[in-house]
């Protein structure tokens, strides 16, 4: 099958150029083989040198939408897995991050990463929320400090304003894709490009892969690539069988919402065969000198979620809705098939690909560089944040540590619990048949509220 053919050229691909990567990061280049087709400056912590550099370092990032560990290969959390060798491949030669924290849901965490900021920080707390233009972009920034240096694009989900002129007005060089949240279907779907709007019928994963692929073909300098799969969200269906190896899964509707979890899997399979062929557009030479980050943008939802509590997943600051999956591998990511605990908010990202692009930062807004975790441990944050706001007005807010975390839901209501004992979050240490707590959880009680109180009250 074409998948299987795409996905082993890929792994013989990624093994060569990633190991070669480890003793060579001076590669650079953007070309694809022939054959396949002003804002004002944040201020931030800077590292000595200067902002204008010469690092050439393509960085891709990759957004799955709502994929938790429980749906992600090399995640203890979950029975049942999807057959992804391309994102194995990733692991295989790189790292896992098992506590990076996102907000509950999709649009939240994509204005994490596009600002560096908190939610409440850009009144970005829910769906539906419109980020202000007035907020500095990862992109406008990058083109700022590195004086135009990188070629930028977003290509895919959007989600963060219905308005086909906001990427543009975020200072997004390039932008393509699905603006709203979810699609009609996979294969009817409304297309903005050039801020103009039309359906398509083709596939939305592969006429993404599609994009992004053009794109790169047309890059002569280095490049950061934000792909915003709308995969594996719903609505669930029956990829085109190309894509992946579920033949035997019959594909009327009824069948799906009886038993969506393997419609669920072959959605990620078919966007990891689409991942297989952007990357192996790329000849050897952009690969050595790219870095990718693969994320989930937020938790499984319920009704494909695996041994997380049903009120527990997407749409909740429990771990089922807000600890994602994250891998990095390629240039200069020196561990190989490592496992990496250190606490990571989206919010991190900002300054981590600020880093890759050569603009020497370390920390800024809410957002630390975690940079140095990829060729050596080294601590990034105490503690990680999530929060979800509603109609109300209100908000649950929670923040963790090493071993414990806090939430503080909008009735005012409270749970701590020890995610060292038990990180499926049971039993609420709060609750009354669970008093009095001992002195070691009453002093990390008090920690994490004082440091909620600290972020809370910090200026925008």
């Amino acid at each position: 099958m074409l998948a299987k053919k795409l996905n082993l050229l890929l792994l013989l691909s990624l093994s060569l150029s990633f190991f070669s990567c480890a003793d060579d990061s001076e590669n650079t280049g953007s070309e694809r083989n022939e054959e396949e087709s002003e804002v004002p400056e944040t201020e931030g912590e800077q590292e000595e040198g200067e902002n204008e550099t010469e690092n050439n370092t393509n960085v891709l990032l990759i957004i799955a939408d709502d994929m938790g560990p429980d749906a992600t290969p090399g995640y203890e959390i979950g029975s049942e897995k999807p057959n992804m060798p391309t994102l194995q491949s990733f692991i295989d030669n790189g790292i896992r991050f098992t506590n990076l924290w996102s907000a509950p849901t999709c649009t939240p965490t994509r204005s994490t990463i596009l600002t560096g900021k908190y939610g409440f920080k850009t009144n970005m707390l829910k769906v539906g929320d419109v980020l202000s233009p007035t907020e500095t972009s990862l992109q406008s920034y990058i083109k700022n400090q590195t004086n135009d240096a990188y070629a930028q694009a977003i290509i895919g989900k959007w989600h963060l304003s219905s308005s086909a002129t906001h990427p543009a007005e975020m200072g997004v060089e390039h932008y393509e894709g699905l603006l709203s949240g979810t699609p009609i279907a996979y294969d009817n779907w409304q297309f903005t490009q050039n801020e103009n709007t039309t359906t398509s019928n083709e596939y939305i994963t592969t006429k993404y892969t599609d994009l992004a692929i053009d794109w790169l073909g047309n890059q002569t300098k280095p490049w950061f690539l934000w792909l915003a799969y709308t995969a594996p969200h719903s609505p669930f269906h029956l990829p085109p069988l190309d894509l992946h190896d579920r033949d035997n899964l019959p594909s009327d509707q009824a069948s799906v919402d009886a038993n969506p979890l393997p419609y669920y899997f072959a959605m990620l399979e078919a966007m990891d065969t689409e991942m297989a062929r952007l990357l192996n557009s790329l000849n050897e030479e952009a690969l050595e000198n790219t870095v990718i980050i693969f994320i989930g943008d937020n938790g499984t939802p319920r009704n494909t979620s695996q041994e997380y509590a049903a009120a527990r997943v997407k749409g909740s600051v429990y771990q089922g809705g807000v600890n994602v999956p994250m891998i990095v591998s390629g240039k200069n990511v020196t561990r190989v098939n490592e496992i990496e605990n250190a606490l990571i908010n989206t919010t991190d990202l900002f300054a981590t690909i600020a880093n890759l692009t050569g603009v020497g930062i370390s920390q800024i807004n809410d957002s630390s560089s975690f940079v140095n975790l990829l060729q050596g441990s080294a601590p990034v944050r105490d503690y990680a944040y999530a929060e979800i706001g509603y109609d109300s007005g209100g908000s649950d807010t929670a923040i963790r540590n090493e071993t414990h975390k806090y939430i503080l839901f909008e009735d005012g209501s409270e749970a701590l619990y020890d995610l060292s004992e038990n990180p499926l979050e049971n039993p609420n240490l709060l609750n009354a048949n669970q008093l009095p707590i001992s002195a070691e959880n009453e002093a990390q009680l008090n920690s994490l509220k004082e440091e909620l109180n600290n972020i809370k009250s910090a200026s925008n």
